[in-house]
C-alpha cells in the first residue's frame, strides 16, 4: 500500500535477539509509527489470518521459517488490541507431513496457543479468478484463507535461488495451497514469469501489513538449506515490493536484479523507485542507499550475478552452457526421494533409477525451478552456476 503522497515507508528497526521483550517492543515501535491497528484494521470484528513462513520442518533456530517471537509478537499485538478472530496458516511445498505438524515442529502452533490464534484450514483449496492478472488469471488458494478477511505477512529474509532473495511477495506463495505451487512453476517457468504470477496473487490477495523478521536471516543456499546469517533487525511496511527493495539494502543487493521487485512495482504492487521511499531508522529517514551504507553486509552470500538478466543476446545460442543447474551431492543425500516428489514436472524432470541411491536429472526437461533444491530436507541439492556464466558476470560487471 503506497501512501497519499506517492511514496513508499518502511520501518527499519533494531532487534539485536528473540527475546520475547525484545521484539515486542522492537513491533510496537513500527506499529504505532504506523498508528497502530485500527488504522489499518478498523473493524475488530473481522477474521485475521497470520501468514508466516512455514516452508517446511525445521528447528527455528536455522533460520529457515519466520521464528515463533516474531509470529508470537504479532499475535500478542492484535489480541491486545482487541482483536479476537485470529488464524495462521501456511501451505507447505510438499503434502507431508502437513501444515499443521509443520506449524508445531516450526514452534509457530506454541506461540498461537497462548493468543488463541487458531490453525486455518489449508487442507484443501479452491478456484479464485482473478481476471484482472496480467500474467495469473485464477489461483487454487487455500480454503482457511478464503475464510479469512484480511491477512498480515509474516515473512522471512532468505536468499532463494529462482528470485535471488525470498520476502515479503514470495512469502504470499504460501496461501496457494498444497501441489498447485508446482503447477504455477510450469506454467511460469523462468524468474520474471515467476515473479509477474506473484505480482497478481499480491495484487489479489493484498495483506494490510508486512512484518519481515530479519533478526537471523539465510544466506547461501537458500531458502532452506542455507547458513544463518545474524543482521538483527526487523521490517515493517504496508508495501511488500518497498519492504523487500530495503531488505535488499541490508544484504548489498542491487534490487533491481531481483525480478519480484521489478515486476512488482510494473504490476501496481508496490514501489520499487528507491527516490519514493523513506526508510525510517530510530527516527531518522534514511534513503536505501543509505541504508546499504550504513546497515549492509557486503559478505552476505547471494548471488550478484548479472547473466540470467537475458541481455547476451549474442549468446543466446550458448543458452544451454549459461543456466544455472540443480546438483545432487552424494555425500549428504540419503536417497529419501524427496527431490523427486516435489519436480512439479509430469513426467519428472529427476528420477530415482531402479537399483540407485541418488536421484537423477534430465536437464534437457528441467525447467530450473529449484523445488527440489528448495525441499531437500539434506541440504544435499545445491545450484551450480556453470564456468560460462561467471565468466559473463565478471565481465557485465
Amino acid at each position: 500500500m503506497t501512501e497519499k503522497n506517492g511514496r513508499a515507508a518502511v520501518y527499519l528497526i533494531d532487534c539485536p535477539d528473540y527475546g520475547t521483550e525484545t521484539v515486542e517492543k522492537a513491533f510496537a515501535a513500527a506499529l504505532a509509527a504506523l498508528g497502530g491497528w485500527e488504522a489499518l484494521l478498523p473493524d475488530k470484528g473481522e477474521r485475521i489470518l497470520l501468514k508466516p513462513n512455514l516452508l517446511t520442518k525445521a528447528d527455528p533456530d536455522r533460520a529457515v521459517t519466520t521464528h515463533p517471537a516474531v509470529f508470537g509478537a504479532v499475535c500478542a499485538s492484535l489480541k491486545r488490541a482487541g482483536y479476537e478472530r485470529l488464524f495462521f496458516g501456511d501451505s507447505p511445498g510438499v503434502p507431508y507431513p502437513g501444515a499443521d505438524k509443520i506449524a508445531q515442529a516450526c514452534g509457530i502452533t506454541a506461540a498461537a496457543e497462548p493468543w488463541g490464534a487458531r490453525q486455518a484450514d489449508f487442507s484443501g483449496g479452491r478456484e479464485y479468478a482473478f481476471p484482472d492478472g496480467k500474467t495469473a488469471k485464477s489461483f487454487i488458494i487455500a480454503n482457511g484463507v478464503l475464510s479469512c478477511d484480511r491477512i498480515v505477512n509474516l515473512c522471512k529474509l532468505k536468499t532463494h535461488m529462482l528470485e535471488r532473495m525470498t520476502g515479503a511477495q514470495k512469502n504470499l506463495f504460501g496461501i496457494v495451497y498444497g501441489l498447485n505451487k508446482g503447477a504455477c512453476h510450469v506454467k511460469h517457468p523462468n524468474a520474471a514469469e515467476f515473479a509477474g504470477m506473484l505480482a497478481d496473487l499480491n495484487r489479489a490477495f493484498p495483506p494490510v501489513l508486512h512484518v519481515m523478521d530479519a533478526v537471523d536471516a539465510m544466506e547461501g543456499n537458500g531458502p532452506s538449506s542455507g547458513t544463518k546469517k545474524h543482521l538483527g533487525k526487523l521490517l515493517v511496511s504496508t508495501d511488500p515490493v518497498a519492504l523487500d527493495t530495503v531488505a535488499c539494502s541490508l544484504i548489498a543487493l542491487d534490487p533491481a536484479l531481483v525480478p519480484t521487485n521489478r515486476r512488482g512495482a510494473m504490476g501496481g504492487v508496490g514501489i520499487d523507485d528507491p527516490a519514493r521511499i523513506d526508510v525510517w531508522a530510530d527516527g531518522e529517514r534514511l534513503a536505501p542507499a543509505e541504508v546499504r551504507a550504513r546497515f549492509g553486509d557486503e559478505s552476505f552470500d547471494v548471488y550478484r550475478g548479472k547473466a540470467d538478466r537475458g541481455n547476451i543476446k549474442q549468446l543466446r545460442f550458448l543458452s544451454p552452457l549459461l543456466k544455472k543447474r540443480p546438483r545432487v551431492d552424494p555425500e549428504r543425500c540419503v536417497g529419501c526421494g524427496i527431490c523427486v516428489r516435489a519436480c512439479p514436472l509430469y513426467p519428472k524432470a529427476l528420477a530415482m533409477p531402479e537399483g540407485k541411491r541418488l536421484p537423477a536429472y534430465d536437464y534437457k526437461r528441467c525447467i530450473r525451478c529449484f523445488c527440489c533444491q528448495e525441499m531437500c530436507p539434506q541440504g544435499a541439492i545445491s545450484v551450480k552456476q556453470p564456468v560460462l556464466a561467471r565468466l559473463v558476470d565478471r565481465n557485465l560487471k
